[in-house]
């Protein structure tokens, strides 16, 4: 249940907003409170065809309990979800609540509750209820760490099948009930509200003297927020700071002017512990912190003593605005509010999101050394982009152009609305299109109610959509399509391609040769199921033959395995195919099959709080386990661009098992934890949190998984129906190269 698991973690993470006051609020916890014959303050959340609702016949207390039914068709999970302020202090949290079940199947019901942003989590998947059975009371206790807790999420969920029902909620912190329970005191970054609605910086004029004081102030305020003991206590709203401090540098009549008042600006931040920074020994060392601006830069002497003595504070690895997540080590970006109104912000916040994006990618993005030009440069191309951006529209596509330096296909903005939506196009034809041999090939349908409407059929070649050709189209798209490499651009250029505000959309195909013209009828993407191309098939396993198994990850379940080996056992080989997202995480379950004996596959590099910017090898991780019985049939494991994070891990645990090839293309080269994080505007994005490597230290990074055999489907393949790669794959298993 990775997958739900998954979902469960990110629904409901979101921007921080600093907060006032700390005030107790009014809780719904027993579903009593109606607003509109609706539970008051619940959500709730899943995918499948499930029923949500309020059943009076037989509560486990009051008038009224929530329930949560599967109709038939598509079973995934569904949720229950109430939110809680992170208001409170104390070691544990516990959450107490009744739950019934009639006829849960495939799956299981339970309670669950997280603290966001990825401080704890737990919704019983490994002790959930099962089958039929009356009401009985269950906890869940998780640690409570208020210095990273931003926001406490209960509630209740149903996996699979079945019927259930959750009442009665009760939160208490160290035994205590909310109502009684202590209060955290604020930090004295979210008593600071200032700023909270505007910048009041509406509009900057800039030239070529200013673009260098914004350069160096934008420098300066990043590596103080990830230096400065004083700012890592959350005694400043650093986000405030900027915009006390911005006007008096774009006045600035000099460079020696503006140093001054950076010089004093730092000073008042107040002093703090000497110290040194323990340098990372060479062999586990990645990357370095750049920070060799601060002598090269020409600043003042007044100046660069500041910022040596910050550079050599003594820090802790405690961070108001910073943390590394327990048990992976990938940032978590914390206390950074998203100014979601308005869309289009100000010029203070627009460079406020410049600085915010730069600086996370200068001290915690773990492929910072692959990034092909002087990231600073960076900085000064962008300040006019940012500040010059005329609209909401403008701002975005600034945003996603920033973002494209990077290369690395996690980052990108998951939060597409508003100016951007209209831009890329509200409607679009139910037709799946990827590129094949550099051609816009239709090669399924993203939602097969409205394959008919589209008079297209696999094998069709897109040729230009309304009079303008695909190859300048997508020219036009690959700055604003942020992918680790070429081939995932192409992927996601293909998935917006056909998109328009249009009712109709004119385009020009090639079948069989002949170039046809047709206005395709297309449908809102709300409407869409746009999920089509990842949904499951119906099973993950059968046999290609008598000899060879395949093994399909997009809907594998780990508790298949045992039976899957057990018949697969005396096989000529296995296909697993990883042209798709494991439904599952099965890396060491599936893994222990395929090994004789433990064997290294990956290690990773990490950040650090106390020492920003640098990145650190850990030690090689296993997969396999000592196992005499072990599958010694050939095993093949199919990739392409599609293979991403969780499949191309996959993919490198599988490839060290005895006899087995990788075959495909290049895959999408964007492994590792994801680390969320929002700009002003509401903005939500994303960076890959941890360096992956192999064993050996080679990158993955824009480079992928590289397949022992190189192969890509053809256009020919494609409109016969042919499955090229499948085919390699069983001469592969028969001794054919």
């Amino acid at each position: 249940m990775k997958k739900i698991m998954f979902l469960l973690c990110t629904c409901f993470w979101a921007g921080a907003i600093l907060a006032q006051k700390n005030e107790r609020p009014s809780l719904n916890l027993d579903f009593e409170l109606l607003e509109k014959e609706q539970a008051k303050g619940w959500q709730n959340f899943g995918k499948g065809d499930y029923k949500l609702g309020l059943d009076k016949t037989d509560p486990q207390q009051g008038n009224q309990a929530a329930f949560i039914e599967y109709e038939g068709g598509e079973s995934d999970f569904k949720a229950w979800a109430y939110e809680i302020p992170a208001i409170y202090k104390g070691k544990k949290i516990k959450l107490t609540g009744y739950v019934k079940t009639e006829n849960v199947s495939d799956g299981f019901a339970g309670l669950w509750m997280r603290i966001d942003p990825k401080v704890a989590f737990d919704n019983m998947q490994d002790r959930g209820i099962k089958g039929t059975t009356d009401w009985q009371k269950y906890e869940i206790e998780l640690d409570l760490d208020p210095w990273a807790a931003k926001k406490i999420v209960v509630g209740g969920l149903l996996v699979g099948k079945g019927k259930m029902w959750v009442d009665n909620l009760t939160v208490t912190i160290d035994g205590k009930t909310l109502d009684k329970a202590p209060l955290r005191d604020l930090a004295k970054a979210e008593k600071d509200i200032e700023f909270n609605s505007d910048s009041k910086i509406t509009t900057i004029e800039l030239d070529e003297q200013k673009i260098e004081h914004l350069k160096q102030l934008g420098l300066i305020w990043g590596f103080l927020k990830y230096h400065h003991p004083k700012i890592a206590l959350g005694d400043y709203n650093w986000d405030a700071e900027l915009f006390r401090i911005l006007p008096q540098i774009i006045a600035s009549k000099s460079s020696s002017k503006r140093d001054k008042k950076l010089t004093k600006w730092i000073k008042k931040l107040g002093k703090f512990k000497p110290g040194s920074t323990l340098k990372a020994k060479e062999p586990h060392l990645k990357i370095k912190p750049d920070l060799d601006w601060i002598t090269s830069s020409n600043l003042a002497p007044e100046l660069r003593a500041e910022l040596v003595k910050v550079k050599a504070a003594n820090r802790s690895e405690r961070h108001y605005y910073i943390g590394l997540n327990p048990g992976v080590g990938n940032p978590d970006f914390r206390h950074e509010t998203g100014y979601y109104l308005p869309k289009y912000p100000d010029a203070g916040y627009r460079l406020l999101a410049l600085y915010r994006y730069w600086n996370v990618i200068q001290y915690y993005f773990p492929y910072k050394n692959l990034i092909e030009e002087d990231w600073k440069d960076v900085l000064t191309e962008f300040i006019p982009k940012f500040i010059k951006a005329e609209d909401e529209l403008a701002y975005k596509l600034a945003v996603l152009e920033l973002i494209g330096r990077v290369k690395d296909t996690h980052a990108n903005i998951w939060s597409e609305e508003g100016a951007l939506a209209t831009y890329w196009g509200q409607n679009s034809p139910a037709v799946k299109l990827t590129f094949v041999e550099n051609k816009a090939l239709v090669t399924g349908y993203i939602d097969e109610r409205w394959k008919e409407e589209t008079g297209l059929i696999v094998g069709d070649e897109i040729v230009k959509i309304k009079g303008e050709s695909v190859t300048e189209l997508v020219k036009k798209h690959l700055k604003y399509t942020p992918a680790s490499n070429y081939p995932t651009q192409l992927r996601n250029i293909a998935r917006k391609l056909l998109r328009t505000n249009d009712s109709i959309l004119d385009i020009e195909f090639r079948r069989a040769g002949e170039i046809k013209r047709k206005s395709v009828k297309t449908v809102s993407v709300g409407g869409l199921n746009m999920l089509e191309r990842y949904k499951l098939r119906d099973t993950c396993f059968k046999w290609i033959n008598e000899d060879i198994a395949y093994l399909y990850l997009g809907s594998i379940q780990n508790n298949y395995l045992p039976n899957i080996f057990s018949e697969i056992k005396d096989s000529k080989g296995l296909i697993i195919d990883l042209r798709c997202y494991p439904s599952e995480f099965v890396v060491f379950t599936l893994g222990n099959y395929l090994m004789p004996e433990s064997t290294a596959f990956v290690r990773f590099s990490n950040g650090s709080i106390s020492a920003p910017g640098t990145f650190t090898y850990t030690e090689s991780l296993n997969v396999g386990t000592k196992n005499k019985n072990y599958y010694k049939g050939k095993v093949v494991i199919l990739i392409n661009e599609t293979t991403q994070s969780q499949a191309e891990y996959t993919t490198m645990a599988f490839r060290v098992a005895p006899q087995a090839t990788v075959i495909g293309s290049t895959t999408a080269a964007a492994d590792g934890n994801i680390s969320p994080f929002y700009l002003p505007g509401g903005i939500r994005t994303v960076i890959s949190g941890i360096g992956i490597y192999y064993p050996d230290k080679t990158e993955t990074q824009r480079v992928g998984i590289i397949p022992d055999i190189e192969l890509r489907p053809t256009v020919e393949g494609v409109q016969n129906g042919r499955d090229e790669l499948l085919e390699k794959a069983v001469e592969v298993i028969n001794g054919k190269k």
